[in-house]
């Protein structure tokens, strides 16, 4: 029927340190990014999938908060087998009868296991989440600086309550450690590393020797407890005789059969998934409740950046330490905040026209300094970062300042208009060319008004080489990544552009 990738359903040897092949969403276009970001933090090789924005890393178990950790994946599944070319019948109930008949098959043991392990790291780490939440309600009720302060602060985290009951769980944010300048704050992320590490050998070897027990449907306590579930399907293909809705039908039927689960589309605590592309099935478990790249943000506005995009965005440019960072229109912050957090050693400038933007920005980064005083029980040291009201064809910033250029440029669909854009993008590049460092800066631009772009980069070719494109998918918007390096010709002189 079908070849399973080699080792793929095999159990580790008695003794051997449990291990699990992690699967990841990743934005379309960095995939090659979140593979290099996954070799220098994890030390391990990833394959890319044949389906674009997936891909596959082995990690041992132990490692699992620092997966978490990973600042270009979305969403994380352990993998329980994939097949490589699965031969699917052309009879619509022959092909859904071998999906059922698969489930008996597929080597659910260390999966769950892994799944489980997953699960007891969140909960520790939402009962820490807590306890300094409640550490630092004790300290403002000490706090006699007067009764104003003492409202903000009360405001601010009543806003990051809101903001935690609406997500739900965040294994995501919660797993996330926030960099802050200085030594210091490294120091305390090691720690913390360490005691999550830590907690996931303990729960290692308090599982060593034992049933599994997502499989029996028991609690550590030994009750009965039935869990609940729900199969996802996505479906890629144009030779597939059955509907995505129709194989998670008949799938989930059969881990029900199997498991003796309880089917619950909503609030469920296992999320089994079915991902079918073309020949290529890989059936996995859900790591995470929802998205990776909402870890930041806290204030949307209409066109929010996701932060694993604009992770990868930044990589492009290659900060390098002492970088003066700018974003010129910078929405929400989205870029701004995740280069603050991951490039402490920069310095981050970030700016908008629209006032309401700023004010979310603003918002933004007062959230952040919040979680990680939180998180660091103490005082946060701040993050590298100023936010601005400005004008992007006028900036107040000295010409040859600025290393490096990192913005979403408007797309003209929710905000402006590509008519506008005509006049915008050429006036943009032109004042960006001017605040870039000659011959040394660079820029990362990302639009899907690729004509007006493309013309406004021949006009100034005279200060802008394009170096590479990466091609995306934002919002089902086929859109361009656009790295530009800045030539040595002086960029004042102001020229017609058409």
């Amino acid at each position: 029927m079908a070849e399973a990738e080699a080792g793929a359903g095999e159990g580790p040897a008695p003794g051997a340190e449990l291990a699990a092949v992690i699967g990841a969403t990743v934005p379309t276009g960095f995939e090659l990014t979140a593979a290099e970001e996954v070799q220098e933090k994890l030390g391990s090789a990833s394959r890319i999938s044949r389906d674009r924005g997936k891909i596959y890393f082995e990690v041992p178990a132990r490692g699992l908060p620092q997966v978490h950790r990973l600042r270009s994946v979305d969403n994380l599944f352990v993998v329980v087998q994939e097949f490589k070319d699965y031969e699917f019948k052309e009879n619509k109930e022959d092909a859904l009868k071998d999906l059922e008949d698969l489930v008996k098959k597929l080597p659910w043991t260390d999966p769950l296991k892994v799944w489980e392990l997953n699960n007891s790291l969140k909960k520790k780490k939402t009962k820490r989440k807590k306890h300094n939440l409640q550490s630092t309600a004790s300290k403002e009720k000490l706090n006699d600086d007067g009764e104003e302060e003492g409202t903000d602060q009360k405001d601010t985290s009543k806003q990051e309550d809101c903001a935690q009951s609406a997500a739900g769980v965040e294994p995501d944010s919660s797993q996330d450690t926030e960099k802050t300048e200085g030594e210091a704050s490294r120091n305390r992320e090691e720690e913390e590393d360490g005691n999550e590490q830590s907690d996931a050998k303990d729960e290692l070897q308090a599982g060593s020797g034992s049933e599994t027990k997502a499989g029996e449907g028991e609690t550590s306590e030994g009750e009965a407890k039935v869990l609940k579930f729900r199969v996802t399907c996505n479906r890629a293909g144009d030779k597939h005789s059955f509907t995505s809705n129709e194989a998670a039908r008949d799938f989930g039927g059969a881990v029900q059969e199997h498991f003796q689960w309880k089917a619950d589309m909503t609030n469920f605590d296992v999320e089994v998934l079915l991902n079918i592309h073309n020949n290529e099935v890989v059936v996995g478990i859900a790591l995470t409740e929802e998205s990776l790249h909402r870890r930041n943000i806290t204030h949307f506005g209409p066109t929010t950046l996701r932060s694993t995009l604009a992770y990868g965005m930044l990589r492009l440019c290659d900060p390098q330490p002492t970088d003066i960072i700018v974003d010129p229109m910078c929405g929400t912050g989205a870029i701004p905040i995740e280069g603050a957090t991951e490039w402490p050693s920069c310095y981050h400038i970030a700016g908008d026209n629209n006032p309401q933007a700023v004010k979310r920005a603003a918002n933004n980064i007062c959230s952040l300094l919040k979680k990680n005083e939180n998180k660091e029980s103490s005082t946060s040291l701040g993050i590298p970062l100023d936010i601005i009201q400005w004008d992007i064809c006028n900036l107040p910033l000295r010409t040859g300042s600025v290393d490096i250029i990192v913005t979403d440029m408007p797309f003209g669909k929710r905000i402006g208009s590509k008519k506008k854009n005509w006049d915008l993008y050429p006036a943009c590049l032109m004042e960006m060319g001017r605040i870039c460092t000659p011959g040394t800066g660079r820029a990362v631009l990302l639009t899907q008004d690729k004509k007006c772009f493309a013309k406004a980069l021949s006009r100034m070719g005279h200060i802008w080489r394009k170096g590479q494109t990466v091609w995306v998918n934002v919002g089902g918007l086929h859109a361009a990544v656009y790295l530009l390096k800045r030539t040595w010709e002086r960029a004042e002189e102001k020229r017609s552009f058409w």
